[in-house]
């Protein structure tokens, strides 16, 4: 019998909100269970002046909490599936992944621009080599500036360096309140999302069966089969949270279909590919569609890109 759910989170208010949204669900389903929420720093929360590609991509927002957990400080963990690398730690699991919001990258601009109508040359802010390698395969004329920070920093910055436009999630931007400030949703066709963007998982350690269930009401099946699928493909690719890699995964009447790009910096040259399915098998068409995009010389751009930004992929 469980006395509570300790939970840890990153202390940005987006994390803050998913944490205590994934509380709120919990407390639907247990109304009689305590459930706290612990905030603390990450590695990826304390460097802000180095490009995050820079730092060392693995466990960047979740290693901290993963000490936490590993240590039986917290009960269990919350996070972007987007910041959770493909392995694990030993003892590990992701016990929940919950039903995910619109996933794709929305365009904030100056004066309310649509992503067509902005100037030649325009001078866009983003923290991901991603966007940036799919928006200037899309407008090689766009000027792509690194900025780093929250959600509400990043939002600061399109005044304070004067920049055309800012690139961010729209999930994040739903969950804080700022959907008015959206000048666009960037399709699909021309940058696809981070693997798992949207959606909030919940890790714990593998043995915590108590935990497990009372945490199990809150897995969305359709989103983890999707995101299971992504993140199949990125493992294959070895690629983590900071490299040009996109994917998306969409799952229909026990149908996958998935997507993926990879791209160089300079969006010169790029990759993509779909390929569909039984939902089942979910990691082996995202091996299999990786293995497609490495015929096509994934590898390479890849090994360029970590080499041309001085990628860490060190622990």
């Amino acid at each position: 019998m469980l006395g509570k759910i300790l939970i840890g989170s990153r202390d940005s208010d987006l994390a803050m909100w998913q944490s205590k949204w994934v509380a709120e669900q919990l407390r639907k389903h247990n109304p009689s269970l305590p459930v706290v929420i612990n905030g603390m720093k990450t590695k990826g929360d304390n460097i802000l002046d180095v490009a995050l590609a820079k730092i060392g991509d693995k466990g960047l927002f979740t290693k901290e909490l993963e000490h936490a957990l590993l240590a039986g400080r917290i009960s269990l963990a919350v996070h972007s599936m987007k910041d959770l690398p493909t392995e694990l730690p030993g003892g590990l699991i992701i016990g929940a992944i919950c039903e995910r919001e619109y996933p794709g990258d929305v365009l904030i601009a100056k004066n309310g621009e649509k992503l067509n109508d902005l100037k030649a040359g325009a001078r866009i802010g983003t923290s991901s080599l991603r966007r940036r390698a799919q928006l200037l395969n899309y407008r090689p004329d766009f000027k792509m500036l690194d900025i780093r920070g929250n959600l509400t920093t990043r939002l600061r910055k399109l005044k304070e360096l004067d920049l055309d436009a800012v690139v961010l999630a729209y999930a994040g931007i739903k969950r804080m309140g700022f959907e008015h400030l959206i000048s666009d949703y960037i399709p699909f066709n021309i940058c696809l999302p981070a693997v798992g963007q949207g959606a909030i998982g919940v890790e714990l350690r593998a043995n915590d069966c108590a935990t497990m269930d009372v945490i199990s009401a809150i897995d969305h099946k359709i989103t983890r089969i999707a995101i299971e699928a992504e993140r199949s493909f990125m493992k294959r690719l070895e690629g983590g949270c900071q490299v040009p890699i996109g994917a998306l995964g969409r799952v229909e009447n026990g149908h996958l279909t998935l997507e993926g790009i990879v791209a160089d910096l300079h969006g010169t040259q790029a990759v993509r590919q779909s390929i569909s399915g039984p939902a089942e098998k979910a990691e082996h068409l995202g091996e299999k569609l990786a293995e497609m995009l490495l015929e096509q010389g994934a590898g390479e751009i890849l090994t360029r890109a970590r080499q041309e930004f001085g990628i860490d992929d060190g622990e």
